[in-house]
């Protein structure tokens, strides 16, 4: 089993970081970037439960979720310029897009 550490974090990230992209899309779409504030939040709870965690590969898993959430405080800034380009489709029913 420890011979598929690696490649199991590695799938593990792969996936958080796929589903990572159409989130972030959907959080700006419906939330605006608004939303960063979920993403930090639930970042800095990954991260904190990924240090009392045993299991080297779950902890490893909420890390990269962690840092994921992280990462995507920017990606949702960048989300709402994508929009503003109009690159991405603007929710109408959203009044305030920017803060």
């Amino acid at each position: 089993m420890h011979n598929f550490i690696g490649i199991i974090i590695g799938v593990i990230t792969f996936v958080i970081i796929g589903v990572f992209h159409p989130l972030v899309i959907k959080a700006e779409y419906y939330l605006g970037v608004r939303s960063w504030i979920l993403f930090l939040l639930a970042g800095l709870g990954a991260i904190v439960v990924s240090v009392f965690t045993a299991n080297i590969v779950v902890s490893a898993a909420l890390g990269v979720l962690g840092f994921s959430c992280l990462w995507s405080i920017k990606e949702v800034f960048e989300q709402a310029e994508r929009v503003k380009e109009g690159r991405y489709p603007k929710n109408p029913s959203t009044s305030c897009r920017y803060v």
